[in-house]
């Protein structure tokens, strides 16, 4: 069996990849230079305040770690392996000065034979380069239009301007058996009828020798489904044995609120004539088809010539059965992605599996998660849409980009194609517009479009997101016309929402953090609040959003009023958004916010949930929002004032494999203590994955002592079926 030797490293920079570093600190790895660097001199906090634009030098020097080697004496039958599971970004690997690998990109990971090579003591150093950027490019995200570098890292409008560089991956000496398990994969293929999946595992050992392979198949319950011996001796060619083998009548893995996520464990194991244990591998499968396909009436729009496809397909079919996509964008949860462990992928995951989400858009300016993110999601239900490391720029194919982005991307799809949870690869994001200028006759999208077909062509390609019926934005409560979401949402048709967003502060206690406390109150341009994005942080609106709290509430005395206001209008307006996306079901299918989470402390952005694992007010009403099935409003406005006829079409939301029982839906506004009963609806009972619209509720406004109303549809006998709806009220007595 493998026996895994940790190194100790250390780190130092030069300007110069020729000189020696004059200085070096303690390393940790995986991680980043900066953090090392930072933690040796005793620097402040990087989530504070200003305090991350220290680090700015970092990103324009060459960083070398070197770590001794120490590995006990081998064994004949043994060899000694350098495993580095990604360096970001180009780098050299040396052993006693002499280069031994070189490489450009942190998405393809690599093994070194140092048997005969190395001996102890000997030093093993990693040349790390200056982060890469293009020859003349303004400063910002075009810097990084000619690499495989996640462009986010050179700033936006939720990120700020800090370039990771390091050893992000696990990284290790390892002796292995001469004869060991150098790679594995484990796929299938369904029949149409998904009565029968027919499972291959393609395994390469590192040579020839006496020993054979046991294959062994497990269902959830862990009983065995087959049990298989393979000689060694029938080897292929590049001693690749392929096995393949019937599995009849397979549990499907289905997405979050659809059915269960089923998972199988396979185990292969390379065991020697006597039936000792030489290599193990062990990995998981989920059987499920899935496959992009049009709305219904799509062909038919639209009706005036000329006659073509005018929206993509874009419906998710998960064996046989559409799903509408509920879901959020996914950013990099930490600036540094070397510190990002499952212990800090779980609660993200995990919070999004209680919020009804079934799906994550994995955004193509940030990285491509480590292994134990898909892990989780296969693990929980949660589909992944994952985007090539492209954003908003337009990637001009020189050869010399095409060569590591043909390199990087065929190192991630040969990642990720066994995770049941991969269900779009998408070429990046954002690239069919006036900013980045990018076609489907671009070079590198046909490069990725080529790579995804050969390694993997029963999973659905996009080239970008959006595509021509796709909706982006927009990203703020009310719109520059003057209408609210409530508003102008129901006027739209777009067959996905794939991002769309409504900004708020974070929490008053939370900004204390990292907000000097002089700074705090009022928010101000030029301060922390700038640069933790509340202010300049995108075209002209600001993510504080204050013109909107001011016009729906006036001026705001204190923080704590402000974050009050700020995250209700939040709240309120994700909800009203997701639901009316399900109302527009079956020509519209995703409704992704933009966005889920953050890689550090933001003091105004459109998450819903706060660096770490912080929810705001609005994941609650999202989580409420993203029910199976539940009682819904498709209320007229956000703002109502005394003598206004309120009014709201009600709805029953079922995007459930379950039909709905009839029932009874009793609509009451809530002002203060008193109580209106506005109607009652005996609603008949509604097939699956359908919607049912119901009656318009309208009520004149009677006076009240509140700054409140709230809209109540209680479902008797169903509490988990009720819906509250809190809306702005002003009595007159307020507008005279």
């Amino acid at each position: 069996m493998h026996r895994r030797l940790q190194l100790d490293w250390s780190v130092g920079y030069c300007t110069d990849p020729g000189t020696a570093a004059e200085k070096r600190v303690p390393a940790m790895v995986p991680g980043a230079v900066q953090l090392d660097w930072a933690r040796a001199e005793g620097w402040g906090d990087y989530n504070y305040a200003d305090n991350y634009k220290n680090y700015a030098w970092m990103e324009d020097v060459c960083w070398s770690y070197v770590a001794k080697l120490r590995f006990p004496e081998l064994k004949a039958d043994e060899r000694l392996i350098f495993v580095c599971g990604g360096v970001d970004y180009r780098f050299l690997v040396k052993l006693r000065g002499e280069i031994i690998h070189e490489q450009e990109g942190m998405f393809t990971p690599f093994e070194i034979d140092l048997t005969q090579r190395a001996a102890n003591g000997d030093e093993l150093e990693i040349l790390i380069f200056p982060a890469p950027k293009r020859k003349g490019a303004p400063r910002g995200r075009k810097e990084a239009d000619q690499s495989c570098k996640p462009a986010v890292s050179y700033g936006w409008d939720w990120h700020p301007r800090l370039v990771p560089l390091g050893i992000w991956d696990d990284t290790y000496l390892e002796i292995r058996p001469a004869c060991h398990i150098k790679d594995c994969e484990v796929l299938y293929s369904l029949d149409e009828n998904l009565q029968q999946a027919l499972v291959t595992a393609d395994i390469a050992l590192s040579g020839k020798g006496e020993a054979k392979i046991q294959w062994e198949f497990y269902d959830r319950n862990e009983n065995p489904v087959f049990r298989r011996d393979y000689p060694c001796e029938y080897c292929g060619d590049n001693n690749v044995i392929h096995m393949e083998e019937v599995v009849k009548k397979p549990r499907l893995w289905w997405p979050n609120g659809q059915g269960e996520p089923v998972l199988y464990r396979s185990v292969i194991r390379l065991v020697d004539n006597n039936g000792n244990l030489l290599d193990q591998k062990v990995s998981r499968v989920g059987f499920r088809r899935v496959r992009l396909v049009m709305h219904p009436g799509a062909w038919d729009y639209p009706e005036e010539s000329p006659k073509t496809r005018s929206r993509p397909p874009i419906t998710l079919e998960i064996n046989g059965r559409q799903i509408f996509c509920k879901g959020s964008n996914w950013v990099n949860p930490e600036i540094f992605p070397g510190i990002i462990t499952e212990e800090t992928y779980r609660p993200l995951i995990e919070l999004a599996r209680e919020a009804n989400m079934n799906i994550f858009r994995c955004w193509g300016g940030a990285i491509v998660n480590k292994d134990a993110f898909f892990d989780l999601c296969d693990e929980m239900g949660i589909m992944v849409w994952q985007e090539f490391p492209l954003s908003c720029n337009n990637y001009v194919g020189t050869p010399e980009y095409l060569k590591i982005l043909d390199q990087e991307s065929r190192s991630i799809i040969r990642r990720l194609r066994s995770h049941a949870c991969v269900v779009i690869w998408c070429g990046g994001n954002e690239l069919f517009n006036s900013w980045s200028g990018m076609t489907d006759q671009s070079p590198a999208l046909r490069l990725l479009n080529r790579n995804c077909y050969d390694m993997d062509p029963e999973r659905p390609f996009l080239m970008t997101s959006p595509l021509m019926g796709m909706g982006h934005g927009y990203y703020r409560f009310r719109y520059p016309d003057g209408r609210d979401v409530f508003q102008a949402m129901p006027r739209e048709g777009f067959t996905a929402y794939t991002e769309f967003g409504v900004p708020s502060p974070s929490d008053a206690e939370y900004l204390k953090n990292f907000i000097p406390e002089e700074e705090l109150f009022p928010p101000r341009p030029g301060t922390s609040w700038e640069e933790h994005h509340a202010f300049n942080a995108w075209e002209s609106p600001d993510w504080l959003a204050l013109d909107v709290i001011e016009h729906y509430f006036g001026k705001t005395d204190s923080l704590e009023l402000l974050v009050e206001r700020g995250q209700w209008i939040q709240a309120e307006g994700l909800r009203f958004i997701f639901e009316e996306a399900r109302r527009q079901k079956p020509v519209c299918s995703m409704a992704l916010n933009w966005c889920y989470n953050e890689p550090w402390p933001t003091a105004a952005n459109n998450s819903i949930i706060s660096w770490r694992t912080r929810p705001k007010p609005a994941y609650y009403t999202v989580k409420a929002a993203c029910r199976p099935v539940l009682a819904s409003a498709r209320i007229a406005k956000f703002v109502w004032e005394e003598g206004e006829l309120f009014s709201a079409e009600l709805w029953i939301l079922n995007d459930s494999p379950e039909c709905v029982p009839a029932g009874r839906v009793k609509a009451i506004l809530r002002m203060g203590e008193k109580e209106i009963l506005l109607l009652e609806w005996d609603y008949p009972e509604i097939a699956a994955n359908t919607n049912l619209p119901g009656p318009v509720v309208r009520c004149y406004l009677p006076h009240g002592e509140t700054d409140r109303i709230k809209l109540v549809l209680r479902v008797d006998g169903h509490p988990e079926m009720d819906s509250e709806y809190i809306l702005p009220y002003r009595a007159k007595s307020e507008t005279n």
